[in-house]
């Protein structure tokens, strides 16, 4: 079966003139299963390490880079992680996204609900934020956030700010690249797991799945009569 890779917005349909034009954008997805228990990096289902996030766009899961997101700031700077501590343990997924994306929502799917186990390790919460960096326990997130996940199924977000509704329309400029290549948002999703003792743990499980909705906008629409409109090729 063949395989194609579009860069620039996706569009559809099959009346591309007039006033009943029906062409829209095509919906774009990334998705990533993590275990808590996997902490073999590219492997399916990795999970991350202490101070270390995921990205599954790869397949099999690798170890990402997150960075201090900046409009101006080239070359990048890499965001340091939190190591684990006696009272917070945070484990990731990173998605890069086309700068500008019109960011549609986030299923947050929990398979199996974080335990830890051996020592004096006692769990308090474990809460999934969804921003443009990595986001402290009872942070505020750029895009999205759960509640204290207790319970297998699919999460519901928490209420949106109105802050929150502009930055889904319209992901932040995070990433600067070198030769011309395009900038980049960055998609951080954040499960911060809060307790007691979790040095002394001897296990950590859970596992999740994540799927990240979004458009690439072209912003050329209801700018010009050219290209997307007239297009004859």
């Amino acid at each position: 079966m063949a395989r194609s890779t579009f860069e620039g917005p996706i569009l559809s349909g099959d009346n591309r003139f007039g006033p009943l034009r029906n062409v829209g954008y095509a919906m774009l997805a990334q998705h990533t299963d993590i275990s808590l228990a996997n902490t073999t990096p590219n492997t399916a289902g990795y999970g991350g390490s202490s101070g270390v996030f995921v990205n599954g766009n790869n397949i099999p899961n690798a170890s990402a880079t997150v960075y201090q997101p900046s409009s101006s700031v080239f070359p990048s700077v890499v965001q340091t992680i939190p190591a684990d501590t006696a009272t917070n343990v945070y484990r990731g997924v990173v998605c890069y996204l086309p700068a500008g994306c019109d960011f549609d929502g986030v299923n947050i799917d929990c398979q199996t609900v974080v335990a830890v186990a051996g020592g004096t390790a006692a769990l308090t919460s474990a809460t999934v934020y969804v921003s443009n960096n990595y986001t402290a326990a009872a942070g505020t997130p750029t895009y999205f956030s759960t509640g204290a996940i207790s319970a297998v199924g699919r999460q519901a977000l928490s209420t949106f700010t109105a802050t929150q509704i502009t930055n889904q329309s319209n992901t932040s400029t995070d990433i600067l690249q070198s030769n011309g290549q395009p900038s980049l948002s960055q998609v951080v999703i954040t499960l911060a797991i809060v307790g007691t003792a979790l040095n002394t743990r001897t296990s950590l499980t859970g596992a999740f799945s994540f799927f990240v909705r979004y458009i690439q906008k072209d912003g050329s629409i209801g700018t010009t009569t050219a290209y997307p409109y007239g297009n004859l090729d």
